[in-house]
């Protein structure tokens, strides 16, 4: 495990910029810790829903965790807005960074995260193979 700590800057989409943190670094996984900064403006899925709900205004990030694959992202976050009304669900897509965003994650680069259909859940969840080849 590598830590590696990151900082976002204003006008950065939160989504897409850890996205590409694996090719960039060179792995196939890693995990989210935890993050804080602020938003102008959030896409969050509350839980049931297929669609993004846009969040307005300028928002502080409470929580931000979850694993990032070489085929996808699964963010989870929490948002207050300027009346400390909480938000939080999936992180979709236009999450624009307003001063800042710092960010924990672990590099894990004895292991492969893929995602793939689940029968069950009818989404696309988390495949874990170590690069040896074991499915966890």
């Amino acid at each position: 495990m590598q830590p590696f700590p990151l900082r976002l800057h204003p006008g950065e989409d939160l989504r897409a910029a850890l996205s590409a943190l694996l090719s960039e670094q060179g792995v196939a996984a890693a995990w989210v810790l935890q993050g804080i900064g602020s938003l102008s403006g959030a896409q969050l899925r509350f839980a049931g829903n297929a669609q993004p709900t846009a969040v307005q205004g300028d928002l502080e990030i409470l929580t931000l965790a979850g694993s990032l694959s070489v085929d996808g992202v699964h963010l989870h976050m929490s948002v207050a807005d300027a009346q400390g009304q909480v938000a939080g669900g999936h992180v979709a897509a236009g999450c624009i960074v307003r001063t800042t965003a710092e960010i924990l994650l672990v590099l894990l680069p004895a292991w492969h995260f893929s995602r793939a259909a689940d029968p069950l859940s009818g989404w696309d969840e988390l495949v874990i193979r170590s690069v040896g080849g074991g499915v966890a």
